[in-house]
C-alpha cells in the first residue's frame, strides 16, 4: 500500500469551507432508484483467477497506454520521412548523378540524421518506460478473497478495487461501500466541490479521492471508461509541441520554400555563364545544400533524448520531454512544505492539555485506532498512544483537505457516547480564542501544531455545516509535532536563488509554522509569511498579492491552484512541487507540475515531472539540464542559420552578377563540418546554466542575418578580387573565396563558443587545425580541389575575413549590452 505522505496539518487550515447547501452531484448517469440489485455487485471475496482469465482473453482489460508515443516504425518514418531529408535527398541524388563522389558527401547527413534520430529515441523511450514501471499508479484489489497490488493497466471488468484518500481513480465503477468517501472530479468537469460518494453511486476513472475511503466494482476499462473517451488522441509525442522544435520548424518550412527558386535561378545563371550542365548542376547544388540547416533537427534531437537519459539516471521520470524544456523556462518555484521541504514521517514532540479531566492519550490513541488508513501525523501519534480496546466507534469522518479536520464519535469505557476531532487549531476555534496564541508560540518554533477538542453535537451535523464547528467545540489538548527539514532541500534553494528563479512556499499548514521553517531555511521574506485565508478572491488582486509574498500558509487546494493562475497571469513561468492530494490541482494547473514519487497516485498522474526517490535535490538538476538543452540549442542554432544566410546572399549575388557560383558541394561540406557540424556536436552537449526566454526565433536571427551578411560580403569580395587576379582559374577563385568563407564562418564559431574554457579553445583551434590540414597535404588538396595561388589573393581573403570578424564583433557587443539592458529590466 502506497505512504501517504500528505500529513493532517497541511490541509488541516485555510478559509473554513461555507456550508454546502447541499452535496456535489456526480456528473455520471445516476444509478437506478431504489435499492441497488444485489446481482449488480460483487462479494468482498472478489473475481476468481478464471474469471480475470475470461475478461482477459475477452479484452476486458484496463490496457490504456498511460504515457501514449510512436511504435518502433513510427519512430523511423518520423526520423525518415522529414522535410529536411526530403530536400537533402533530392540534392543528394542529383549530385550523386552528375558526380564526382566528393560532391555528394553530404548525403551522409540524412543516414546520420536518421540513424542518430531513431537510436536516442528508442533509447529515451526505454528509459521512460523502465522509469514509469517504478512511478505508475498501483491499485488494491481483491481476488480470491485476498487484497493483492496490481498495476493500473492489470484490472479488469468486475474487479473490487479498494480505494483510499490520496487515490486516483484508475476505472468507472459502481460503489460498493463508502466511509465518508469523497471524490474531487474537477479535472474532469470542472466543478469546484468534492461530491459525496455513497453505496450505489457512480465513480468515474481520472477523479481522485480526496477524504474517506471505499471499495467500487470495476464496470468499464481501458478505452471504454469515461476519462479515456475524453483523452483519446490528446497526447502527442512529447517535443513536437516544444517552443523550441516549432520555432526551428518555422525556420525550416521558410527555408524549405526558398530552395526551389533559388536552385532554378543558380541552374540558369550557371548555364549562361558558359558552364556546361554538369558543372552547373554541381554549382547549382553547391548554392542549395548550405541554405538547409539540416544539422539543426538532429542535434536537437540528440539533446532532448540524452537529456532524458541523463535524468533517467538521476532517478527522475519525464512524462513528457517538453517538460525538461518547460522547466528551463521557469522563473518561480512553488513548493509545498509536508514532505518536499520536510521529511514526510513525524513525531509527536508533546501533549499540552488544557482539561485535566479529558483522559487526552485515551482520546488521541482512538482517534489513531479509528483512521483505517492513517496519514503522517496520525501515525506520529498512533505511534505514541496505545489504541484503547475498550472504546467502540460508532461514526467516522475522514480527514478533508477542505474541512481541515477528521473526527469519530466512540461509546467511551464508561458507556457514554462522545464526539471529537482533530485538526488545525485556527480552523476549530473562532479567532482571537486564548488557544490561539499559545498554538502559534508553537507554531514559531517550527513545530507543527493540532488542536483536539470535544464536541456537543452529532458529527452528522458538523459534516453538513463545518462553519458551526467553532460554536460546538472545547479545546481540550494541543498536539505539537516535530517535522525534519530534508537535508538537501537547503542546497537546493540557494540554486534556485543563485538562477534568478523565485521560491514560494504554499502550505496549508499556520503561516506561523510554515515561516519558522522557511526561516531556518533562510529564504527571503520567511519573516513575514502570509495567512492565505485573508487573501483577496480577486484575480488582480490575488496576483499582486501573490506576487509579494513569499512564504503563505493556511492554503487550500483549490487556493494553490488559484495562486498558481495568478502568478501565470502575471507573465510567471511557474513550476509547482507537491506530493500530496491537496496538491493536484495546482501540480496539474503549473506550467510544469513536479511530484515526489511516494506522493499520491492523483498527484503523480497529474505532474510532468515524478521525482521517483523523493528527493528535492532531483530538481535542480532539472532545470540545469533543462538550460543547458535551450541554451546549447540556441547556440548551434546561430551558426546553422548564419550558414543558411551566407548561402542565400551568395546565391542571389552570384545570379545578380551572372558568375559562376564560387564553390562546389565539396567546398561548403569542408567549410559546414569544420564551422558548424563538428563543433556544434560538442556545443549541443556542453553544459549550461543560463534561463530559457521566449521569442527563439528572434534571437538567433538577431546574429545570424549581421553575421551571414558579413561572411556573404567578405567572401564576395574575395571572390571578384581573385576573378580579377587570376580570370580563367576557377580553381584558384574558388579557393580564394573558400578561404574567406573559412575564417569569417569560423571567427563566429569563435564568439558562439563563449564564455571560453580549455576545451572550447582547443575545439576552435582544432577546427582551424583540420583546414590548415586540407591546405598542405597534396592529395586533400586534390580530393577537395582546394589549390591557393600566389600570395595576393590569399592575402586579400585574409583581410575581408578580418575586416568581417572585427565587424562582427561589433555586431555581438552591441546585442550583448541590448540582453544585459533588456535583463535588468
Amino acid at each position: 500500500m502506497d505512504e501517504r505522505v500528505e500529513a493532517h496539518g497541511e490541509g488541516r487550515g485555510g478559509t473554513a469551507p461555507a456550508a454546502p447547501a447541499a452535496p456535489a452531484v456526480s456528473v455520471a448517469p445516476a444509478p437506478p432508484a431504489g435499492p441497488v440489485p444485489a446481482g449488480s455487485l460483487r462479494t468482498a471475496h472478489g473475481l476468481t483467477a478464471e474469471q480475470v482469465a475470461e475478461r482477459i482473453a475477452q479484452g476486458r482489460v484496463n490496457d490504456v497506454p498511460a504515457r501514449p508515443g510512436r511504435t518502433v516504425a513510427g519512430i523511423v518514418r518520423a526520423h525518415l520521412l522529414t522535410r529536411i531529408n526530403a530536400v537533402i535527398g533530392a540534392l543528394f541524388v542529383i549530385a550523386a548523378i552528375v558526380g564526382p563522389v566528393q560532391d555528394a558527401l553530404f548525403g551522409g547527413v540524412i543516414l546520420a540524421n536518421t540513424l542518430i534520430g531513431v537510436v536516442l529515441e528508442l533509447r529515451a523511450r526505454r528509459t521512460l518506460d523502465r522509469l514509469a514501471v517504478v512511478g505508475d499508479t498501483t491499485v488494491r484489489v481483491r481476488r480470491d478473497g485476498s487484497p493483492v497490488t496490481l498495476g493500473a493497466a492489470e484490472i479488469v471488468v468486475d474487479d473490487t478495487v479498494d480505494v483510499v484518500r490520496g487515490d486516483r481513480i484508475v476505472a468507472d465503477g459502481l460503489v460498493r461501500f463508502a466511509e465518508g468517501l469523497e471524490v474531487d472530479e474537477s479535472l474532469l468537469t470542472g466543478e469546484a466541490d468534492p461530491v459525496v460518494k455513497r453505496r450505489g453511486d457512480t465513480v468515474l476513472s481520472g477523479s481522485f479521492v480526496v477524504a474517506g475511503t471505499g471499495t467500487f466494482t470495476a464496470t468499464r476499462v481501458g478505452h471504454e471508461a469515461y476519462a479515456a473517451r475524453l483523452t483519446v488522441g490528446a497526447h502527442a509525442f512529447g517535443p513536437v509541441d516544444s517552443e523550441l522544435r516549432s520555432g526551428i520548424d518555422r525556420i525550416l518550412r521558410c527555408v524549405t520554400l526558398a530552395v526551389v527558386p533559388a536552385g532554378i535561378a543558380l541552374l540558369v545563371t550557371q548555364l549562361m555563364v558558359g558552364e556546361d550542365l554538369p558543372e552547373a548542376v554541381r554549382r547549382m547544388v553547391g548554392g542549395l545544400v548550405p541554405m538547409v540547416p539540416d544539422g539543426l533537427v538532429l542535434l536537437t534531437s540528440l539533446a532532448f533524448a540524452v537529456g532524458v537519459v541523463r535524468l533517467g539516471r538521476k532517478r527522475c521520470l519525464v512524462q513528457e520531454l517538453p517538460a525538461v524544456e518547460g522547466l528551463a523556462r521557469v522563473d518561480t518555484v512553488c513548493l509545498d512544505k509536508t514532505g518536499t521541504l520536510t521529511e514526510p514521517s513525524m513525531d509527536v514532540d508533546e501533549v499540552h492539555s488544557l482539561d485535566p479531566a479529558v483522559p487526552v492519550d485515551a482520546v488521541l490513541g482512538a482517534l489513531g485506532g479509528a483512521d483505517a488508513h492513517p496519514d503522517a501525523n496520525m501515525r506520529a501519534v498512533i505511534a505514541s498512544r496505545p489504541v484503547p480496546a475498550e472504546w467502540v466507534r460508532t461514526a467516522n469522518a475522514p480527514f478533508s483537505s477542505a474541512r481541515r479536520w477528521s473526527g469519530a464519535t466512540f461509546i467511551e469505557a464508561c458507556g457514554v457516547d462522545s464526539t471529537w476531532l482533530i485538526g488545525a487549531p485556527d480552523v476549530l476555534l473562532r479567532p482571537g480564542h486564548t488557544v490561539l496564541a499559545a498554538a502559534d508560540t508553537y507554531g514559531a518554533r517550527g513545530l507543527r501544531v493540532l488542536l483536539l477538542v470535544r464536541c456537543s453535537r452529532p458529527l452528522a451535523d458538523l459534516l453538513r455545516d463545518p462553519s458551526a464547528v467553532p460554536d460546538a467545540v472545547v479545546p481540550c489538548a494541543l498536539v505539537t509535532i516535530r517535522q525534519r527539514v530534508r537535508e538537501e532541500v537547503p542546497g537546493a534553494l540557494r540554486y534556485f536563488a543563485e538562477q534568478g528563479v523565485t521560491t514560494k512556499v504554499l502550505s496549508g499548514d499556520s503561516a506561523v509554522s510554515v515561516g519558522a521553517v522557511a526561516t531556518a531555511l533562510d529564504l527571503p521574506g520567511a519573516h513575514h509569511p502570509v495567512d492565505a485565508r485573508y487573501l483577496p478572491e480577486a484575480p488582480a488582486e490575488l496576483a499582486d498579492a501573490v506576487g509579494r509574498g513569499t512564504v503563505f500558509g493556511r492554503v487550500g487546494p483549490r487556493q494553490k491552484r488559484d495562486m498558481v493562475k495568478a502568478l501565470q497571469a502575471k507573465g510567471h513561468t511557474v513550476a509547482m512541487t507537491g506530493d500530496g492530494v491537496n496538491d493536484v490541482l495546482a501540480v496539474g494547473d503549473a506550467d510544469i507540475g513536479v511530484a515526489l514519487g511516494s506522493g499520491s497516485p492523483a498527484t503523480r498522474s497529474a505532474a510532468r515531472i515524478v521525482l521517483l526517490d523523493n528527493s528535492f535535490a532531483a530538481l535542480p538538476p532539472v532545470v540545469a539540464e533543462g538550460r543547458r538543452i535551450i541554451g546549447n540549442i540556441e547556440r548551434v542554432a546561430h551558426l546553422f542559420l548564419t550558414k543558411t544566410v551566407y548561402s542565400v546572399l551568395l546565391a542571389i549575388a552570384v545570379v545578380c552578377a551572372r558568375a559562376p557560383y564560387p564553390f562546389l558541394p565539396r567546398h561548403i561540406t569542408l567549410v559546414g563540418t569544420l564551422t558548424i557540424g563538428v563543433p556544434a556536436f560538442f556545443l549541443a552537449l556542453a553544459p549550461g546554466k543560463e534561463r530559457a526566454r521566449p521569442d527563439f526565433v528572434g534571437r538567433v536571427l538577431r546574429f545570424a542575418v549581421p553575421a551571414g551578411t558579413l561572411a556573404a560580403v567578405a567572401t564576395s569580395v574575395a571572390y571578384l578580387a581573385a576573378r580579377r587576379m587570376y580570370d580563367g582559374d576557377l580553381d584558384a577563385q574558388t579557393s580564394a573565396a573558400t578561404l574567406a568563407l573559412f575564417l569569417v564562418a569560423l571567427w563566429a564559431l569563435a564568439i558562439i563558443a563563449r564564455p571560453y574554457t580549455w576545451w572550447r579553445i582547443l575545439l576552435v583551434l582544432t577546427m582551424a587545425a583540420g583546414f590548415v590540414l586540407v591546405l598542405v597535404v597534396p592529395r586533400l588538396q586534390e580530393f577537395f580541389q582546394l589549390r591557393l595561388v600566389g600570395a595576393a589573393a590569399p592575402w586579400t581573403s585574409v583581410g575581408c575575413a578580418a575586416v568581417a570578424g572585427l565587424a562582427l564583433e561589433l555586431v555581438w557587443a552591441y546585442g550583448r549590452r541590448t540582453r544585459a539592458a533588456v535583463r535588468t529590466l
